[in-house]
């Protein structure tokens, strides 16, 4: 059994804890730190049967805790990942790992040479829906691969205040793009391999507060595909990932985490309906199953951490991943396309 620290208890800090906490043999949290330590997480803490600690310092400095997930500020995960690796601790980061390539090198480094693990919360990849449409690519069942589009959508920065860290362009660069768009660039590099070049076309439309709404990127891979992938952070949730191929097609619809939904709907029924439609032939369609993604993610986590399978991502995708969104953000600034560094 893996020991845990959370960092961070904001929605999406509680809801990684609700995903394993008494439903998990592998892992258990047993401490957690928040930047605003508010009775309702005190509350929350306690109910968890969480000893709620007065900052990260603590966390790492633990000899009960094995391993540290970060739920926190986008900013912070560089120093964080660093100084956990350097006390000893595996880690487990809510993406995205990194907002540079130079600064993802530096943690996954750090992690190496302190030989703890490092895991990426690209919680998507886990889902059988996912799995089956990765064997299917890998088979050719799709023929010679095109293309893919991905669309995710959310209304959460509507109700953003501007003093939240979620609401500076700083933290979230080119709106929607860290806190959801990463998950179609990470399928794509799984399913496709690596980004040539990216080009970003990023606009504020309808907040309130001073950051980007609508995102719109197009990318060429470097196996020769094109792609597309559009985020917007105003309307209502979405999430929507095709792709196609010269024997046919396949789209995976589904929702993307809206605040405010149980936490139970956040991480077990981001896929909904799913068809395939071959270019002879009737389509098939289906419900994709709920699964709770957050518990499969933190499981293959603490399987590694105690010396078991590695975590399905691999550390050259995390980095490659973080390549990727620098090049996206250097090209909504310049106007131009802009090469995946």
């Amino acid at each position: 059994m893996i020991k845990a620290a959370v960092a961070g208890l904001g929605w999406w800090g509680k809801t990684l804890v609700e995903a394993v906490q008494g439903r998990s043999e592998e892992i258990r949290f047993v401490a957690a730190a928040t930047g605003t330590p508010t009775p309702e997480a005190h509350k929350f803490a306690s109910a968890q049967g969480i000893a709620l600690r007065g900052g990260y310092e603590e966390l790492i400095e633990d000899p009960d805790v094995d391993a540290v997930v970060l739920a926190t500020p986008n900013s912070m995960h560089v120093a964080q990942i660093v100084a956990a690796a350097r006390a000893g601790k595996h880690v487990f980061c809510e993406k995205p790992l990194a907002l540079s390539k130079a600064d993802a090198e530096t943690v996954v480094a750090a992690c190496r040479e302190a030989g703890v693990i490092l895991a990426l919360d690209y919680n998507r990849r886990f889902h059988p829906t996912m799995a089956k449409l990765r064997e299917g690519v890998q088979k050719g069942v799709l023929g010679e691969m095109l293309h893919f589009e991905g669309t995710m959508t959310f209304p959460n920065a509507l109700y953003l205040k501007p003093d939240q860290w979620r609401a500076k362009r700083a933290e979230t660069p080119c709106g929607g793009l860290m806190p959801m768009g990463v998950h179609v660039i990470d399928a794509a590099i799984d399913l496709f391999g690596e980004v040539e070049e990216v080009y970003c076309l990023s606009l504020h439309r309808a907040v309130t507060i001073d950051a980007d709404d609508t995102t719109s990127m197009l990318f060429r891979m470097k196996n020769g595909m094109s792609g597309y992938l559009s985020t917007m952070t105003a309307t209502a949730g979405s999430f929507r990932f095709q792709v196609y191929g010269s024997e046919g097609w396949v789209r995976l619809n589904g929702m993307t985490h809206v605040a405010g939904a149980s936490s139970e709907e956040r991480r077990s029924r981001l896929f909904g309906e799913c068809t395939y439609q071959p270019v002879k032939g009737e389509s098939e369609t289906w419900q994709a199953e709920a699964y709770d993604l957050s518990n499969a993610a933190l499981v293959a986590f603490a399987r590694a951490a105690a010396g078991g399978p590695a975590f399905p991502i691999p550390l050259a995708d995390m980095i490659h991943g973080v390549a990727v969104t620098d090049a996206v953000i250097r090209s909504a600034a310049s106007g131009r396309s802009e090469k995946v560094l």
